[in-house]
């Protein structure tokens, strides 16, 4: 019998899958899952990340046959480690095809920096209204810029000729795109709490300084500053947890 998760994320899929009776059991540890997937970020499973994928395959709740990058090679490995029965891939999720990376046309591209901020992998680099550069040893083809690029000045290129799936990619390429895109996440919860923290400390003073601020107003209309002043501190605090 395999191990049992403890550490599930019960977020829902933004594209779910059925699942049958024989899905609804934990099956395997997630970070066993978690490492048969080539760590594209792509999204094309229907959950936000590899992680979330894995996370739902070990509480039985997604099939094995959700990642295109994987392949079928991708399928039969989960199959064997969750024992559940290798089947084709889900059309619903795209088709397995050899890995691909993206170049940016320097003649096109405005800096609008909307590709760097798609970017799972932080493999885009580039400063506001100047010339952006995809690292092609780090892009892992998941062509989240495509769709972020106003200007269409994307474009997608094969690296590995007749090979697909785990045949196109490494064990060693599939923890180097997991850790960058781990790194990524941590920076924009570190910023992001930055950011809150900023605001909320604005707040503060505003409110600390609210007498002097808004002498000629009446005290009803200074009450109702220091009403909604409070309320956006205690929207600040309930985001923070």
């Amino acid at each position: 019998m395999n191990p049992s998760v403890t550490d599930t994320d019960p977020a829902k899929p933004s594209r779910p899958s059925p699942a049958g009776d024989s899905l609804r059991r934990q099956t395997a540890p997630i970070d066993l899952i978690d490492a048969e997937l080539p760590q594209t970020q792509c999204t094309r499973c229907g959950y936000d990340d590899c992680r979330a994928y894995a996370q739902a395959i070990a509480a039985g709740e997604a099939a094995i046959n959700r990642c295109p990058p994987g392949g079928q090679e991708g399928i039969e490995r989960l199959a064997r480690l969750t024992g559940q029965a290798a089947t084709a891939l889900d059309p619903t999720c795209g088709s397995e095809s050899e890995r691909s990376i993206v170049w940016i046309d320097e003649a096109w591209c405005i800096g609008c920096t909307l590709c760097i901020q798609a970017c799972p992998v932080d493999c885009i680099v580039g400063a506001p209204k100047h010339m952006h550069s995809v690292i092609e040893a780090q892009c892992t083809g998941c062509e989240l810029c495509l769709p972020a690029c106003p200007v269409d000045c994307i474009e997608v290129a094969s690296v590995t000729p007749g090979r697909s799936g785990w045949q196109a990619w490494s064990r060693t390429e599939a923890d180097a795109a997991r850790q960058r895109y781990t790194t990524r996440q941590a920076r924009q919860q570190r910023l992001k709490a930055e950011h809150g923290e900023r605001l909320e400390a604005k707040a503060r003073h505003k409110l600390d300084h609210l007498k002097e601020r808004t002498q000629a107003n009446t005290p009803a209309e200074v009450d109702r500053k220091r009403a909604v002043i409070q309320a956006a501190l205690d929207r600040a605090r309930a985001r923070r947890g």
